[in-house]
Parts: C-alpha cells; sequence; structure tokens
C-alpha cells in the first residue's frame, strides 16, 4: 500500500456511531477542536476507514474483490472471517456502500468510494432503509430469522440492493440457519448477504458452500506500528518507537487492539510530555524484553544461579511467571529463527534481535528444539503450580542444566573421545540435576561404551582477549575464518564466553555462526557473539592499512626521500618493508675483538 494511502482523518462522533472492526481513515483535514463538555471519541471510533484503500494489510481481499466488481461477477454472499479487530465489521459496512454506491456519474457498484455518495451517509450513521444489520450473538432464534428475512422479497426503497449485515453468525441456533438456508440458496436479485465470524469452523458447511469467502489476515506489526505513529501525530501525542512496538506485538495482529491500547497509553503521561516505552510495559504488564533475554542467554550458558537472581528481580518488580516463560518461549522461536533464516526475520528492535541471532548461532538447532518442548512443558506447569514463582525457579535450574547436554549421537561421540558431557556450570554439570531429560540418556551411553578405552581429555583452551581468539585461529590454521575476522571485526567488548563487535561493510553474513560454531568446538563451552550496529574499534585489517598509511606519509616527509623524490621526476613510492636488524655482537665477543687487536 502507498504511504499516501495510510493518511488518516478523525471522525465526529455524532457521524459514527459504531464501535465494531475499527482502524484507520482516508486523508482529510483534521477535526476541529472538541467542545468544552463533548463526550469524547475513542481513538479506535475516530479513526477507521473510508475506503478499501484504508484496509490495513487485506490486499488480497480488495484485490479480489474489485476485479469481481470490475467484470461484473459480484457473489450474492460473502462471508468474512478473522481474529477480532481486522476489519470485519468495517469491511461489511464497506461492502454494502459499494453495492449500493451512486453519484451523479456512478450508476454501478464501485469499490472506488473515495468520493461520498448518495446512500454513502446514511449507511455510515446506520439508518439506511435498505440496509439491515442484525447482530447474531442477541438475537440467535429461528423467530428473529424469520422475522429479517420476512422483507427479503420486496424490492429495495431507494438504494440498488437490499443488504443483509449479520455479524457473529456463528452464533445463530440450527433452526435460524435452517430457515436462513433456503434463502442463501435461491437470493432474489436485489438481495446481498453479508456474514462476519470470528468462528468459521461453527458455520455449518451447507451456509460456507454458498458464500462467498474471506479470510482477513492478521496484520503484522510493522504495519500497526505505521498506523499507529500516525495516530499519535494527529491526536498531538509523542509515544517512544519501542513503546509502540510493544503495543503492536502485545495486538496479535489486532488493529482494534492497538488502537485501543494507544488510547490508554496516551494518558500515561501528562500533556506534553513523552510516552516512555517502560510506561506502556508496565501499563501492558510485561516483563522487561531486554532482561528476559539476559535471561534466555544466561540459561542458555548453563548459569542456574545468574537466571534466578534475574527472575527474582523481574518478579520483584510485578512481572508475572507465566508471562516470563511465554517470552522465554518467544526468544527460543526467534533464536531458532534467526540461526534458519537470519537476524533480518525477526521483528524487534536490532540489537535484541542481534542477542537472540547470537544465541542461535551458539547453540545446535537439537538444543534449540529440545529447549522448546522443555519450555512448553514448563508452561504449564507454572500455570497449575501452587506457587508459581517456586516453579520458574526450579524450571530455570532443570533449563540451566539441559540447555547444553548433547543429543544420544552427540554424547557417544563425546564418551568416545573423553571429552565433557556439559550440562551446566554447577557442580553438578555432568549429571541431569533437577530432571534435566536426556541425563538417563547420557547415563546409558556411558554404560554403553564402559567397555571401550578413554581418550584423555583435551586440554581447556582459555582466551582472556580479542588477541587470543585471533592467535586461535591462526593456530588451527582456519584460513577463510581468519582473513574475515581480520577484515570485518571490529571489536567492542570482550569477555570469558561472550563478544561484541560491530560488522565492517560487507561483512558475510554467516561469520557470526561460523565464529560461534569453531570457537565451541576449540574451548568445548559456548560463545554468545552479538553484532551491533556501531561503536567498534578499527578491526585488524584496518589498523594495519591505516599503520601503513602512516608509514609512508613519515617517509615520504623525510629530507633524503624528498630530495630523491626531486631528483627523479615521476618516480613513486609503491611500498615499505622494515627490514630485521642484524643481531647485536655480545659484548664479550667485543672483549675478545679488541683483546686481539
Amino acid at each position: 500500500m502507498a504511504d499516501e494511502d495510510l493518511t488518516l482523518e478523525p471522525e465526529t462522533p455524532e457521524r459514527d456511531p459504531n464501535t465494531e472492526d475499527m482502524f484507520g481513515a482516508p486523508p482529510a483535514p483534521a477535526a476541529p477542536p472538541a467542545q468544552e463538555g463533548a463526550a469524547y471519541t475513542v481513538i479506535a471510533r475516530k479513526y477507521r476507514p473510508r475506503s478499501f484503500e484504508d484496509l490495513y494489510g487485506q490486499e488480497a481481499m480488495v484485490r479480489t474483490l474489485r476485479n469481481a466488481f470490475a467484470s461484473g461477477r459480484i457473489a450474492h454472499a460473502f462471508m468474512l472471517t478473522g481474529v477480532r479487530g481486522v476489519g470485519k465489521t468495517t469491511t461489511a459496512r464497506l461492502l454494502a456502500r459499494a453495492l449500493n454506491y451512486e453519484t451523479d456519474t456512478v450508476h454501478e457498484p464501485s469499490l472506488d468510494l473515495r468520493e461520498e455518495g448518495r446512500h454513502c451517509r446514511a449507511i455510515i450513521e446506520g439508518r439506511h432503509m435498505d440496509v439491515l444489520e442484525l447482530d447474531a450473538a442477541s438475537r440467535t432464534g429461528v423467530a428473529d430469522m424469520r422475522e429479517l428475512l420476512d422483507g427479503v422479497r420486496y424490492a429495495p426503497v431507494e438504494a440498488r440492493y437490499k443488504v443483509y449485515i449479520i455479524d457473529e453468525v456463528h452464533m445463530l441456533s440450527t433452526g435460524a440457519f435452517n430457515a436462513l438456508l433456503k434463502t442463501l440458496e435461491e437470493p432474489p436479485p436485489h438481495a446481498k448477504f453479508i456474514f462476519a465470524t470470528t468462528e468459521i469452523r461453527k458455520v455449518p458447511v451447507t451456509i460456507l458452500s454458498r458464500c462467498q469467502r474471506f479470510d482477513l489476515r492478521r496484520v503484522e506489526p510493522e504495519v500497526i506500528v505505521k498506523n499507529l505513529e500516525m495516530i499519535a501525530e494527529r491526536e498531538g501525542a509523542r509515544v517512544e518507537a519501542e513503546g509502540l512496538m510493544l503495543i503492536a506485538r502485545a495486538a496479535e495482529g489486532s488493529v482494534r487492539d492497538a488502537q485501543s491500547m494507544l488510547d490508554q497509553a496516551i494518558v500515561q503521561a501528562e500533556a506534553g510530555q513523552t510516552v516512555t516505552a517502560a510506561s506502556i510495559r508496565d501499563m501492558l504488564g510485561l516483563a522487561d524484553r531486554a532482561q528476559t533475554i539476559a535471561l534466555f542467554e544466561q540459561l542458555m550458558r548453563g548459569e542456574a544461579g545468574s537466571a534466578i537472581e534475574t527472575f527474582r528481580t523481574l518478579y520483584g518488580f510485578g512481572a508475572d511467571p507465566g508471562q516470563v516463560m511465554l517470552d522465554l518461549l518467544d526468544h527460543c522461536h526467534s533464536a531458532s529463527v534467526a540461526r534458519a533464516v537470519g537476524a533480518q526475520a525477526l521483528t524487534m528492535p536490532k540489537d535484541q534481535a542481534g542477542r537472540l541471532a547470537a544465541v542461535g548461532a551458539s547453540v545446535s538447532p537439537g538444543s534449540l528444539s529440545r529447549i522448546w518442548q522443555l519450555l512448553l512443558k514448563a508452561y504449564d506447569e507454572v500455570r497449575r503450580a501452587p506457587d508459581a514463582a517456586a516453579a520458574v525457579d526450579m524450571v530455570l535450574i532443570r533449563l540451566a542444566y539441559a540447555a547444553d547436554l548433547p543429543g544420544p549421537e552427540e554424547a557417544l561421540k563425546r564418551l568416545q573421545s573423553g571429552e565433557p558431557m556439559g550440562g551446566g556450570s554447577g557442580p553438578a554439570a555432568g549429571g541431569s540435576a533437577g530432571g534435566a531429560p536426556a541425563g538417563g540418556g547420557a547415563a546409558a551411553m556411558a554404560r554403553a561404551v564402559a567397555p571401550q578405552p578413554q581418550a584423555a581429555a583435551q586440554p581447556q583452551i582459555t582466551l582472556s582477549k580479542f588477541e587470543d581468539v585471533l592467535a586461535l585461529i591462526e593456530q588451527k590454521r582456519d584460513i577463510a575464518l581468519r582473513l574475515d575476522v581480520e577484515r570485518y571485526v571490529r571489536p567492542i567488548s570482550f569477555r570469558v564466553g561472550a563478544i561484541e563487535f560491530e560488522p565492517a561493510p560487507g561483512a558475510p553474513h554467516n561469520l557470526i555462526q561460523r565464529l560461534a560454531s569453531r570457537l565451541r568446538e576449540w574451548t568445548g563451552q559456548a560463545w554468545l557473539i552479538a553484532a551491533q550496529g556501531g561503536g567498534g574499534a578499527e578491526s585488524l585489517w584496518e589498523r594495519q592499512k591505516r599503520e601503513e598509511r602512516e608509514a609512508l606519509a613519515q617517509i615520504q616527509a623525510d629530507p633524503f626521500v624528498t630530495a630523491v623524490m626531486q631528483a627523479f621526476p615521476g618516480a613513486e613510492i609503491v611500498g615499505v618493508r622494515t627490514l630485521p636488524q642484524p643481531d647485536a655482537p655480545a659484548l664479550d665477543e667485543v672483549e675478545t675483538d679488541n683483546d686481539e687487536d
């Protein structure tokens, strides 16, 4: 959708009394300020589509309808289905306008509603005689349906079609569906039916087979954020971008929900002040995602104690234990997706996406899949536990010890080679503390290979600074990795088990995964490697090039070299080599020579 199609217009309260599935509005001047004492109209009612061009995320449906209207192949019944707040009722009313659209120059159904037609205002305000709307949730019986359908055989009073909009159609009783079936099978040419439902499976197949069905999609968070940004600007409110993303993610694809949450978020700050992401997080009852990502990183490193401390800090600030488990599930999913597709596939701030991508690069797909299964079971345990916080403590201990446990095949290889089995950083790292799964499998593997001779354990490699990493790569003779690290890695920070760097332009997309995999293989521990957007020092290659330029400039400034260059016009210095200094003679040798002399 073009950017100009996303412009919104506040709508005055008296023009739109409806409340269902509201988002967007067409380009128009801002509404005049409300009079003192006038009733406040919530954002979800003020901003709603006035044309099909303003429907967010439903381009496929609009394209199909546009082609059908252009070719004259207009169905007699439409079924609109989707989750809450994606525009089902709004689309139904837009369809009613499109079917009865008429102006001085247009005398046929049209989806181009940017100019208000003769019947548009009455349909918008819900007072048109030929557009009848039924809420099936409150009128479910067969008598209600018969009363509604009694007038189907009569021609419309003033519009082109008599349109019946039935919202939440799945709430109709079996008798009501049967009463509707015959009319829906052979409707008069002047009647059109538009149904909307959130429970499409509850609608009888005999009804579905007689309708043209449209599944309205969940709206992507990025599209919702654009919508919220424009509404906030028109409302004169300032909201942090991270806070808008929190709202968009919490809305789960529902634009109406997002607008309702924005309405609530705006009043979190005094007039003229910026609404912060922290206040929105508190409003939504969400734990700080940066803290839950840190918690996930600690679990992947097997740091049970640090993970428990982080959780108790979050719990002290009011985080719900169940929500923390859901966040961990989300992080596990994001890390897996980033490993398979790349960090660009994650819809979150770049720093958070980089951290989760680093976790995905340092952990095997099998381990991530095992952690996912453990978290699914743990979420159910936390919900049913009498003390949810205590249940989370036990879950974190189990996850920390299970995060680094290998699968059966890898466990057999490690046992045969005498390598450590992993499984947490505590004293029981080699066992299955806390009932960690796969511990029994590891014990079985140990019994299976017990008769076989054990190889001597490899010495532990300790890297205390980034230069040690370069030296290790050189020692292992991984030439391709060494060249990429020297050229594209601009170090930011280094600690044992974690590296942050700024990638130089042109860095390979799989550099993080390759480096993390090699370091894990060579050192026997997991490494979290994260790429940041800036703040890095020079890469080794950049430093070498700078030193070469400085050496060249120093030589060119030397008087003797200057004189030589002047004596030989056109001469160039093509390179600088540092010759090795000859060894100085030993002192006793000098004295001996003097004595002989």
